[in-house]
């Protein structure tokens, strides 16, 4: 009712300030300090609200186009190829190169199905950054080309993860690569780095199909390419450069792919259905977690687990290192509720341990309470190799640990090798004059030992002649070979000075050896 009367008060005001229009000298006769009439105050509202009229010459409005950068449609994407076919937006290339992989791929329906079906659980993340950036959505196609959509690929050339990074590379977009964790194969991380390097590339290039070249064969590589043709004043297009047969495939290999997910009746191929919403999500971590462990908190196989975090290539998650792990997104609150819940001991059974000193692989087992072979095979020790200090190993975590790995081991963890150098028991004759102090000098050795060796005391006289008994180290074999103990024909041959008097004494006639810790184990392979 108030509001009713308030508009009908204010229309009675405007009908008032109306009539009042008529003859402008009336109102402004009024003075407003003039007391209202009786029944109502309608005229001092009026004398308030007289009209302002424009002066000048009135002007008709004139037309304006409307303009839009981009078409919306109202329906949204079925799936995520329609999503990705609408953001296509680089030139198209076409030649001979390409309908070679179109027949390549389009005769093999079982390869397109493996890769498509893997790359579900990252595409719909690609093609979000893609978008963001207002990025070509062709771009979230490059993984087939590079991986398969293989997070856990690793390419001869030593290039991880579904972008294949190399190692430098990958340093050079912040992909942390340590004992713990290799970001090169991380979801998020390496599709943060790719599509930054590729608006790099494109920035610098100003075409994709360079910018992709440029991805597959080096900015440098590129850029030489493309100075020697404007030398010889040829064109600097995509087709134009000279380049190795790789990187000639390499673009038409990845239109063959759009060409596919554009039109794949065409092709008589049959691509599986990929939703438009997300695949996953991430869950911070806050404490170190065994990998199995996490997976069982989030009721998820162990398998499907390690393929949303396939940067985590030991047996327990880093939480200084590891911030947060990606879930299926129905996965996320079940591992929370799990995890709040967990009452069963610790988190984590491993934990990070670093050697204070050089030691060989028997020394640092038996202190960390595991088995030579387990510890070679956890950490990937190489045979007749010594871990030199500093080294971080992964061992058993006992129960007396209460604190995580710190942030500093966590973001700096390495291992580090040297050759185990391996003794030989040997004979030398002594000289005129030779000494304990003068042996030892000549093959740089403790006085001492030599001593001990030979049962004397350390300022012993050795008699010209005599027969004097030291350990030296055994002549390194060649590479592939390197702590074998083996010379060129498997004979190991004590490594003495030239124009020493000394006995190279075979292995099967040595009777004594430095005492040594049995070697064993196999390094684990890594797949390729």
């Amino acid at each position: 009712m108030k509001l009713t009367a308030a508009a009908c008060l204010a229309g009675i005001l405007l009908l008032a300030g109306c009539a009042g229009t008529g003859n402008p000298s009336s109102s402004s006769s009024s003075s407003p300090s003039s007391p209202p009439t009786a029944g109502g105050t309608g005229s001092l509202a009026a004398s308030r609200a007289a009209p302002v009229y424009p002066s000048g010459q009135l002007a008709p409005i004139a037309s304006s186009e409307a303009r839009s950068q981009s078409v919306v449609t109202l329906a949204p994407p079925a799936d995520m190829w329609d999503r990705i076919r609408r953001g296509f937006k680089m030139p198209d290339l076409d030649n001979d190169l390409v309908r070679d992989r179109e027949q390549w791929y389009a005769s093999r329906p079982d390869y397109i199905q493996r890769m498509t079906e893997r790359s579900n659980k990252y595409i719909f993340h690609i093609v979000e950054e893609l978008e963001r950036r207002n990025m070509p959505t062709e771009l979230a196609l490059l993984p087939y080309i590079e991986s398969a959509f293989n997070p856990q690929a690793v390419s001869s050339a030593r290039a991880a993860g579904m972008w294949q990074f190399m190692p430098a590379t990958g340093t050079d977009f912040d992909l942390k690569q340590n004992i713990f964790r290799d970001d090169r194969r991380d979801v998020v991380a390496s599709t943060r780095a790719a599509l930054d390097y590729l608006q790099k590339l494109y920035n610098m290039f100003g075409d994709w199909q360079l910018a992709l070249a440029a991805y597959n064969w080096g900015e440098g590589s590129v850029s030489r390419a493309i100075a020697k043709n404007q030398r010889l004043g040829l064109p600097t297009t995509y087709s134009d450069l000279t380049m190795p047969a790789e990187t000639r495939m390499y673009v038409p290999k990845l239109q063959a792919v759009k060409n596919i997910v554009a039109n794949p009746q065409a092709f008589n191929a049959e691509l599986p259905v990929i939703a438009n919403h997300p695949y996953f999500q991430t869950v911070p971590l806050t404490r170190d977690l065994d990998v199995e462990l996490a997976a069982k908190l989030a009721d998820v196989r162990i398998e499907d687990f390690r393929a949303l975090n396939p940067a985590a290539h030991k047996p327990v998650l880093i939480a200084a290192g590891t911030s947060e792990i990606l879930l299926p997104w129905d996965n996320a609150a079940v591992f929370q509720r799990n995890f709040d819940a967990y009452t069963q001991g610790q988190y984590a059974s491993w934990t990070a341990w670093v050697v204070p000193n050089t030691m060989t692989v028997a020394d640092a087992a038996q202190r960390a309470g595991m088995s030579e072979s387990d510890l070679r095979a956890l950490n990937n020790v190489p045979p007749r190799m010594l871990i030199r200090a500093g080294s971080t190993l992964i061992v058993p975590r006992g129960a007396r640990v209460k604190e995580d790995v710190a942030a500093v081991v966590a973001d700096s963890g390495h291992l580090s090798f040297q050759p185990e150098i391996v003794t030989r028991r040997t004979t030398v004759k002594a000289g005129r004059s030779d000494s304990v102090a003068s042996i030892a000098r000549r093959y740089n050795l403790k006085p001492a030992s030599v001593a001990e060796w030979n049962d004397v005391k350390p300022n012993h006289a050795f008699k010209r002649g005599i027969s004097v008994v030291v350990y030296l180290p055994v002549r390194a074999a060649p590479a592939a070979r390197v702590g074998s103990g083996a010379g060129p024909r498997g004979r190991p041959v004590a490594q003495v000075k030239r124009g020493s008097n000394v006995s190279k004494v075979p292995a099967s006639a040595s009777s004594k050896q430095v005492v040594r810790e049995k070697r064993g184990g196999t390094p684990s392979k890594k797949k390729r």
